[in-house]
């Protein structure tokens, strides 16, 4: 994908500013919520197995919380950045706020490589996360959850290493644990089911059959691989699957016109969704370039991955078939390609409701944990559908209503909630 310089931070903001213009927001309200409340920069030492001590720089950010708790995820990734930690609890706020679950936005990360650290040195990085952080973290406080290359057992180490802190039980402090553990069943898949559960919705209002529809994703992570999997499952045909391949450093696009087998592709993955080239090839699959998951004469693109990879250099590849933009990713369309989609007339599910599964279902755990009483799947699910069903119906209705962009629809839902909120508190 191209390489550039957007920051993804400035992005959030220019996005709320387009809305806040719109909106007449008032200038107290812009100012507490284009920027964090709170940050929080610290190191983290780690003894390393080879008895070195390694050195690595975290950080927890809290967007706002004036409708709940922040809440988001923590990231593992070498080449994280504040500032795209900054924007994702920015997006946070705007997600939980548009499915209108009673939570705030919060996010963090550590900069570092898990797929070059052991699992000891994994546990010793996420206790010493939680011996940093603890104090601005608490199920009335701030929630944490997995993110990219963070997991259930990463979760259940930093819960652990916080309870030992703190002293007593809190399984309701991060979300994404274990089932059995404090987890909630359905949470692998909610994130990915959420992307489908909107794009359904958009598809029966157009109507157009599922069942017609073909399309290309980028990556193959929890996210993509489970969107995959309830797309076909409702008939959709993926075309090709693009994933960064770890071993080698790039990434690689997999297709097959017949259509992609993601049970099979699932099986010759591995834990951080890189799939097996030759084992891939080995099963017929064709193998491109990374950036032509974007190129493929499909109907629905679904960018699975990570920010700022639909810019303008980059959309001049997208085929004329193309219809549906379904932002399955955080922010993974630049501002300045929202005009062009608009002007190809293009259709366009914004990130912050097609995502907003998996922080539905955190908080559907954070709700189980401090009943201490845990649904089964099916209820799970019913629930998460329900949500995202109502939540798309609000923004689509909206835009329909006012001529509006879905992006800027669904801004002006969650805008107007958190802004409603802030102004109730006397903050603004």
């Amino acid at each position: 994908m191209e390489q550039n310089s957007y920051n993804p931070y400035e992005t959030a903001q220019l996005q709320f500013d387009n809305v806040a213009d719109k909106l007449d927001l008032d200038q107290a309200s812009r100012q507490l919520l284009r920027q964090p409340s709170r940050e929080y920069h610290f190191t983290i030492p780690v003894k390393m197995d080879d008895g070195s001590t390694k050195v690595f720089n975290g950080y927890r950010i809290q967007h706002n919380d004036a409708r709940g708790p922040a809440k988001g995820g923590i990231r593992f990734h070498p080449q994280e950045s504040v500032d795209t930690i900054k924007a994702l609890s920015m997006w946070m706020t705007w997600k939980c706020a548009v499915v209108d679950i009673p939570l705030g936005g919060g996010k963090g990360g550590v900069i570092c490589d898990p797929r070059n650290l052991s699992l000891s040195e994994q546990e010793r990085l996420c206790r010493g996360y939680v011996r940093q952080i603890h104090n601005q973290l608490g199920p009335n406080i701030d929630v944490p959850a997995p993110d990219v290359m963070t997991n259930s057992q990463h979760m259940l180490w930093m819960l652990d290493e916080y309870e030992t802190i703190v002293g007593g039980s809190y399984p309701g402090v991060i979300t994404g644990k274990p089932v059995g553990m404090g987890g909630s069943l359905g949470r692998k898949e909610a994130t990915g089911y959420g992307v489908i559960y909107v794009l359904r919705e958009f598809l029966r209002e157009k109507g157009i059959p599922i069942s017609s529809t073909t399309a290309s994703i980028q990556g193959f992570g929890n996210v993509a691989e489970y969107a995959a999997r309830m797309y076909t499952r409702l008939g959709g045909r993926v075309i090709a699957v693009s994933c960064w391949n770890s071993s080698e450093g790039k990434a690689y696009t997999f297709k097959k016109e017949t259509g992609c087998d993601i049970e099979e592709l699932a099986r010759i993955k591995d834990s951080f969704g890189s799939i097996d080239k030759e084992k891939a090839l080995d099963l017929g699959y064709s193998l491109l370039p990374g950036d032509d998951w974007i190129k493929q004469e499909v109907d629905i693109l679904i960018p699975a991955a990570l920010e700022n990879q639909i810019t303008p250099a980059v959309f001049q590849n997208i085929s004329s078939k193309v219809k549906i933009i379904c932002e399955a990713a955080n922010g993974p369309t630049t501002p300045d390609c929202d005009p062009l989609i608009q002007e190809r007339g293009i259709s366009l599910l914004p990130d912050f409701l097609c995502n907003a599964g998996g922080v539905t279902c955190s908080y559907f755990e954070q709700v189980q944990c401090n009943m201490n009483y845990f649904w089964d799947i099916e209820e799970v699910l019913n629930k998460l559908e329900h949500t995202m069903v109502k939540a798309f119906h609000g923004v689509f209705s909206l835009a329909t209503e006012k001529e509006l962009y879905m992006r800027d629809a669904a801004y002006t839902i969650a805008i107007k909630r958190v802004a409603e909120a802030v102004r109730l508190r006397g903050w603004a």
